[in-house]
């Protein structure tokens, strides 16, 4: 629980502990247990959906500058190092987005940081489409990598929060759906619209709808174990509230009542219940976030890696057409959907373990096809490179679920904030390393290779994780 047990700070502290430490403790534990009895209603829906289209825009301007790419490469005469370096502009940019965002959230809440990181990618979209040079693309696609990086650890924290213990794989997991969506939306609308409409179009779809997005964000309640966290006992009291009068409202009949006793506004906050970022790597939690590090990085570096890099590769190393190339590359969204589905309706059952040893075990075996010969043949490439990046793909949802699971509130945001920047720096290295590989004359299949090794070292730490399947995520990070 964010507020640390008021007898375990007495005993460390020699003092004994104050009838008001005592109600504030058991007040916070009443709001986390009626947090956990009430139903789902329209009301988580609808906080799914909003904080979902952020993420789906996310996503959508995440992908982008892959159907971008091939039309920019012969108009603006970009080199292979000069691709590698413009798609990992964006990661640097993600990389200082997801730690100052999280941060955020941690001193001035979910929301505000989740609507401002979403109004700066949506801003910087728009940007993007009056770009006239590579430097002047380069500049926009750096700073729009702020608000995409700062976005999502936050949303994903955000859901986590709202989740109960019962099914949260599940309900966090459609959620999570919602990205992989937007990818795949990106890649069929860049497959129809860029070969029409020019490669401006994708940044005006990925800016506009952001912009009002971000609006409704501020409409979204505060997270309550944030609020609890903070000590605003009374405004955490008046969300559950308003989560049961949506519950009661969907079964027509009333939910057991709360307590009716008045909650203080605002009571101390313990030093322990504010996170710090040294936190992560102390001896409770240091095992768990380096293996969380490890499993961000490896499955990042392949599925970006690949999502980014295979318009590009189909139209200059295997001489497709431009809308073939296209509609080749959106296949691999379109797994990536199929899979992380199949993932949703089970993952509570498997666990997150299981789950994400299989699919880096499959993955590293198919890449390892493409390195040992199969991507010698386009039509092998199609199906091996879907059938990865599908695998690959589906743990980079779970490691959304899986991270804010296994620290408390108080360094929840900080702890996703500061994993999905092994994200960013995985995804810059991915595709500049792929760049540089082809543009010194190496073959695609060492690129394969290197895959297939990242897969295995993934699928070693995915043998270290902790289960959280099923557990309050009190019980988990005690």
């Amino acid at each position: 629980m964010s507020v640390v047990s008021a007898t375990s700070r007495s005993e460390a502290s020699g003092v004994s502990p104050s009838p008001s430490d005592f109600d504030a403790e058991q007040a916070s534990a009443g709001l986390i247990a009626r947090m956990e009895q009430v139903p789902t209603s329209r009301w988580f829906v609808t906080a799914r959906i909003v904080m979902g289209s952020a993420t789906f825009f996310d996503a959508f301007n995440a992908l982008s500058i892959a159907f971008v790419l091939p039309i920019l490469v012969p108009l603006w005469h970009i080199t292979p190092p000069e691709i590698g370096i413009l798609i990992g502009a964006s990661y640097v940019g993600q990389i200082i987005g997801a730690l100052a965002f999280s941060w955020g959230a941690e001193r001035y809440g979910r929301i505000p940081c989740a609507a401002a990181a979403t109004a700066i990618y949506a801003v910087m979209s728009l940007a993007c489409a009056t770009a006239w040079s590579f430097n002047v693309l380069l500049a926009f696609r750096f700073i729009q990598g702020i608000g995409v990086g700062g976005e999502m650890p936050v949303a994903a924290t955000y859901i986590s929060e709202l989740s109960k213990a019962h099914g949260r794989g599940r309900f966090f997991m459609l959620y999570e759906m919602i990205f992989p969506i937007g990818l795949m939306v990106t890649g069929q609308v860049g497959a129809i619209l860029v070969p029409l409409m020019g490669w401006q179009i994708m940044f005006l779809i990925g800016g506009i709808p952001g912009l009002i997005i971000a609006l409704l964000l501020l409409r979204l309640p505060e997270s309550p174990r944030w609020l609890i966290g903070k000590g605003r006992l009374a405004a955490a009291d008046a969300v559950v509230r308003r989560l049961e009068a949506a519950a009661s409202d969907k079964s027509g009949a009333a939910l057991a009542a709360p307590s009716t006793e008045t909650l203080p506004q605002q009571v101390e906050v313990p030093q322990r219940s504010r996170g710090r970022w040294g936190e992560l790597l102390s001896p409770a939690y240091r095992g768990r976030t380096l293996i969380a590090w490890v499993l961000w990085a490896s499955a990042y570096l392949v599925a970006n890696g690949l999502n980014n890099w295979m318009p590009t590769l189909y139209t200059t190393l295997y001489h497709l057409e431009l809308t073939q190339a296209l509609r080749a590359a959106s296949l691999t969204n379109v797994a990536q959907v199929v899979l992380v589905l199949i993932c949703a309706l089970v993952i509570d059952r498997t666990g997150r373990k299981f789950w994400m040893m299989g699919a880096f075990g499959m993955g590293a075996v198919t890449l390892g096809i493409l390195g040992f010969g199969g991507a010698k043949d386009v039509s092998w490439l199609i199906v091996l490179g879907t059938i990865s990046y599908g695998l690959i793909g589906s743990i980079a949802a779970v490691v959304y679920l899986y991270t804010p699971e296994i620290y408390p509130t108080r360094m929840r945001a900080v702890g996703t904030g500061v994993a999905t920047s092994w994200l960013r720096i995985a995804s810059a290295i991915g595709p500049a390393l792929i760049g540089l590989m082809l543009g010194k004359g190496g073959g695609i299949d060492s690129v394969f290779l290197m895959f297939a090794a990242v897969a295995i070292v993934g699928l070693i730490a995915a043998t270290r994780m902790i289960e959280t399947r099923n557990l309050r995520l009190e019980e988990i990070s005690r």
